[in-house]
């Protein structure tokens, strides 16, 4: 839960820092406070991190026996002279922290509002060393963009069970639900995806209620026009393929 909380940029543009879309995403561009840019390095399970020309912060998550605790660290490079220590006082010991201080407190929320988040599903559908994703035909501010088969938990209805009817009816085909991939990422304030890996259980795929199926290898997955929720889990997905 913590790890799907920390892509949800609501957490930081309350704080001042402007992100590229709602979910933070290898690659994504973030614009802080007197000019400060940072490229997401990381996010994935184990946290969080972002690097500029001078500042780094990194937040990982170390699962114990309490639960999941959060670390953040803060690093960067001075600049010689007047313009180095100030920098150093103002930038790096000073906004930065305080950023992470507030965000602790934003972080804290969010979890305890995923928590009781209802649920949409998606497959991770696998077959000799590809991933299967189905291209969007609705609504007109998705159609052509990328996602995994799936779909809403209907109330009473388990992940597993919603995810094996939502492969027949948009797929044709029913699956063998395995382990879940990645973490639950925010799709809203009261929603969230969450990933199952899955087989065939039989039958080809085909696009029903969609304009196009692919298998892809891993290779190809940070380069395809995903949908942001799907985007943010391509290194978990990358990693279940090798």
């Amino acid at each position: 839960m913590v790890a799907g909380a920390l892509v949800d940029t609501s957490l930081i543009t309350g704080l001042g820092v402007r992100a590229s879309g709602p979910l933070l995403c290898l690659g994504d561009a973030l614009a802080g406070p007197f000019g400060v840019r940072l490229t997401v390095t990381r996010a994935d399970l184990s946290g969080v991190s972002a690097a500029g020309d001078f500042l780094e912060l990194h937040t990982d998550l170390v699962v114990t026996g309490a639960g999941t605790m959060v670390v953040d660290r803060v690093s960067w490079k001075s600049v010689r002279g007047v313009v180095g220590r100030f920098a150093d006082v103002t930038v790096a010991r000073g906004i930065a922290l305080r950023v992470l201080e507030k965000r602790s407190a934003l972080l804290s929320r969010r979890c305890a509002e995923l928590a009781g988040a209802r649920v949409v599903v998606g497959a991770a559908v696998v077959r000799g060393g590809r991933l299967l994703a189905q291209q969007r035909s609705f609504p007109e501010s998705h159609a052509g963009r990328w996602e995994l088969p799936g779909g809403r938990v209907e109330p009473g209805e388990k992940p597993e069970d919603a995810l094996v009817r939502e492969c027949v009816e948009e797929l044709g085909v029913p699956v063998v639900v395995g382990p879940q991939v990645g973490p639950d990422v925010p799709l809203k304030r009261d929603l969230v995806l969450r990933i199952f890996a899955a087989e065939l259980a039989g039958g080809e795929p085909e696009a029903l209620e969609h304009n196009a199926v692919r298998w892809l290898t891993a290779d190809e997955l940070p380069s395809l026009d995903w949908l942001p929720a799907d985007r943010v889990l391509v290194p978990a997905l990358q990693q279940l393929l090798t």
